[in-house]
């Protein structure tokens, strides 16, 4: 294959936050009157754009379907993030800073992209010191398109961005199934899963991923570069 870019998804991938997203979202939806675990917020949330994320938690475990209530969740676990990610540590993904860097070598474009609206997104990256187009090539967010995961409509926004026409030359990477739903229905040539974070290697291997690893730096071979980052 001669891959162009590889698309990575953020929180769980290359962002280690230990599941702080999925705890904050957790603990504003059980503020609502809930009682639901981590567990079932991480089985029908992970990945997902956050408010869709609410939306399908709340009528999966608890036959509500009511928009006020998804919106009062939403507005106050945008809040709790914000606070959330201002006093947590958070840190890259062992190996992820060397990847990019060896992508760049093999003139690779590396894109990141999240269920996370822009604004938060940024706000992680800041944290982190990561630069858009100095470390990694481009970022796409939740709020950049009309349709999330597992909707090609991420993977295709980046595409156009570098005229990238063949969706075989491009690898998708998250560690969650609707990332490599969204690699599949976007014609990835590779759709990859990472047990780094919301989901264990039985989980996503339910959706049939190419491949499933447990590090970053096991990437690069699967990319026929067998190197060593």
């Amino acid at each position: 294959m001669d891959i162009k870019m590889v698309v990575f998804d953020m929180a769980g991938t290359t962002v280690d936050e230990n599941n702080l997203v999925y705890k904050t979202l957790q603990k504003s939806i059980n503020l609502a009157g809930f009682d639901f675990s981590l567990d079932q917020v991480l089985d029908q949330g992970a990945g997902k754009e956050k408010k869709q994320a609410i939306r399908d938690i709340l009528a999966t475990f608890a036959n509500v379907e009511k928009e006020s209530v998804i919106d009062e969740i939403y507005s106050d676990f945008i809040v709790s993030l914000t606070l959330a990610y201002q006093e947590a540590e958070i840190f890259p993904q062992p190996n992820s800073f060397e990847l990019f860097l060896e992508l760049k070598r093999r003139n690779i474009l590396a894109v990141l992209n999240t269920g996370y609206d822009r604004k938060t997104a940024m706000s992680i990256l800041k944290k982190l010191g990561w630069r858009i187009g100095v470390d990694f090539d481009a970022l796409v967010t939740a709020s950049d398109v009309r349709k999330n995961r597992p909707e090609p409509d991420m993977i295709a926004f980046a595409m156009d961005q570098f005229n990238i026409q063949d969706s075989r030359s491009v690898v998708k990477i998250g560690d969650s199934t609707i990332d490599i739903m969204e690699g599949k229905n976007a014609g990835c040539g590779l759709s990859i899963g990472i047990t780094t974070g919301a989901h264990t290697s039985q989980q996503l291997l339910t959706v049939k991923p190419d491949y499933v690893i447990n590090n970053l730096s096991e990437l690069p071979a699967l990319l026929n570069y067998p190197i060593n980052v």
